[in-house]
Parts: structure tokens; sequence; C-alpha cells
């Protein structure tokens, strides 16, 4: 078990970790079709994340050229739009920005702001760099510094986007602890030597019985409450 004295630097997750982005999400569309009943919302939120999780993947494996966030999100607000006959443009064009107004859980400010008060903390985030500067802004999260994967041109788990966590700490990645609520991600922090705590969010991805995860907690308050006082 990896001891809190041996952390120098915290890393979180942002979209699905420290925001709600499929409430977030979902509530940007309940707005922009105020007329389609709880399972239509449902069907919608799908198809938006499917086509972002699809096309993420196609970038991946080289099959498109690096499209940051907000691209994919503007891309999936006119599928959105297709599919429900919405037609105005500034209705389409605010909702492609949804990710900039999703809201904090209700325990990510407390519980960022406690690890900040024993650590250096990070975002570490597929938002592009414009989407994130927006959110930090509607959220009140405070980092001593936010990353974007749009400056690596990939997505995680892309090493790469590991990467530039890395190389701003300036430490040995086993020094490094990635909070995430996406066991995806964490195996991606896992692989390139970093410490690993899940965080449990509703429509987070769970962690499997294979997995190794360093810490296991059920909000971000309880995770500072253990990283602070072993520390």
């Amino acid at each position: 078990m990896t001891q809190a004295y041996d952390i120098e630097v915290v890393v979180f997750d942002v979209l699905g970790t420290m925001v709600d982005q499929p409430g977030g999400l979902r509530a940007a569309i309940r707005d922009a079709v105020p007329a389609a009943d709880e399972t239509t919302l449902d069907r919608l939120l799908a198809l938006w994340l499917e086509h972002v999780e699809h096309e993420q993947r196609r970038i991946e494996d080289g099959e498109r050229a690096y499209a940051d966030s907000a691209a994919l999100d503007r891309e999936a607000a006119e599928r959105v739009a297709e599919r429900t006959g919405l037609t105005d443009p500034a209705a389409v064009r605010h909702l492609a920005t949804a990710g900039q107004r999703l809201d904090a859980w209700e325990d990510s400010r407390t519980g960022l702001a406690r690890l900040a008060r024993r650590f250096p903390v990070l975002g570490l985030t597929h938002a592009s760099r414009a989407t994130l500067l927006r959110l930090n802004a509607h959220t009140g999260l405070r980092w001593h510094q936010a990353l974007s994967a749009e400056d690596a041109r990939a997505f995680k788990p892309a090493k790469e986007v590991y990467q530039l966590a890395l190389d701003t700490a300036g430490c040995p990645p086993e020094r490094l602890l990635m909070v995430a609520a996406h066991a995806w991600d964490l195996r991606g922090a896992q692989a390139v030597g970093m410490r690993t705590a899940y965080v449990q969010r509703p429509g987070g991805d769970p962690p499997g019985t294979a997995d190794t995860f360093d810490w296991h907690t059920d909000s971000l308050n309880d995770l500072a409450t253990e990283l602070t006082s072993a520390a």
C-alpha cells in the first residue's frame, strides 16, 4: 500500500471526476429540446457521449487527425440537433459549449482545497484549453495548475497525456497520485508508473476485479482525510 508521505503531487481527472459531465450535458440538452421526455433525453445524451468516445478512439487509432474536445462537442451537438429537428443556429452553438458550464460535484471544491493545503494539485483533462478556462471559472475549482490534453494532441489513456503531468511535476512518476472516477483512466496512469486513487461517482467507470488501485474512496473529502491524516 502506497503511503501518503510517498506522494508529492496529486493529479485529478476533471470530466466526470470533479464535475458532473453526464448530468450537465443532459441538462443542456433538456434546455435546447424542452419537449423531449426523459427517455428521449437519455438517448440523446448517449448519442452525444458515444460520438465523442468513438471519435476519440479514431484519433487514438490514427484514423482521424487530432481534434480537440470543443470540436468533438460541436459535432455531438450537431447530431443532437439533427436527431431532434433543432434548427436555431444560436441554440446549437450554445448547446455545443455545454462543457464549459458543467457543475462541480458537491465535494469537489472542499476536497480539492483540503488537498491543496498539503500537496501541489494539478487538473489533467480532455477539455480543450478554452473549455478548461471557462469551466474553471464556472465551477470555482482552484488548481495550482490545470493541464489540457490539447497540449499533447491526444486523449487519455495515451501516455502522452499523462506525460504532461509528469513533466509539469518534475518528480518520479511513483510520487504522483492520479485521482479519477474512471478505472480506464487510472489504468493509463498506472502504465506510466503513477499511483492511483479511485473515487466513486455516478456514471463513472468502476474498477474491475483485476484492478489494484492504491486508494478506493466514496468521496474527495474521504480521500483528503486519508491522505492528509496519513501524511
